[in-house]
This record gives C-alpha cells, structure tokens and sequence, in this order.
C-alpha cells in the first residue's frame, strides 16, 4: 500500500521544490497564536456578589410582572399565571434589607 500524500500533478514534486514551497509557505504571514491563560478567579467581596444577585432577583421579577400584565384573560387561571403571581408577590424589599457581614473586624 503506498505511503503518503497523493501527489498534486502528475509527478511526486523533487525535494528542491517540496523545500521551496516550504520556505515560501514560512514566509507568508501567519496569525498570532491564541494563548490561553488560566481563568482567574472573580475576586468580588461577598457583599458586592449579594447586591449583584439581589438585583439580577428584582429585574427578573419585573419581567416576570411585565409578562403577567400582557397575559391575555383566558390564561389568568392557568398554572403559568399562578407561577408568576407568586413570584410578582415575593417580597424582595425584606431581602434587600439584610446585608451580610463584612467579617474580620471589618463590621
């Protein structure tokens, strides 16, 4: 079984011109290398990741009310509309009361 590439042409190319077209592909511009570094990890305080969540929380429950005002009125009785109801009566102002503590004395 022959080993190999097939050759482009009709003749196997000689060293001198495998060589040349070597050298010629080396020469042409190449992308840089994607070099890819260790994820570092997010170094947010506690309390900064609470505000984040607790925001993310009050958008979602906007959405969630925004959804329910455009549900038309042969789905208020559905399981959807329940769901959202309950999320629309959640009450995020008590959670957003409570802040963690800042710890090693920083209280």
């Amino acid at each position: 079984m022959p080993r190999g590439r097939m050759p482009e042409g009709s003749a196997a190319l000689s060293n001198a011109e495998r060589q040349a077209r070597h050298r010629a592909k080396q020469l042409t511009v190449q992308p840089p290398l994607a070099i890819k570094r260790a994820a570092v990890a997010t170094r947010r305080s506690r309390s900064k990741r609470w505000n984040d969540a607790l925001a993310e929380m009050i958008a979602v429950q906007a959405e969630c009310a925004a959804w329910f005002d455009a549900l038309p009125e042969s789905l208020l009785d559905s399981a959807t509309a329940t769901a959202l109801q309950d999320m629309i009566d959640l009450d995020l102002d008590a959670i957003a009361a409570v802040q963690p503590p800042r710890g090693y004395g920083r209280d």
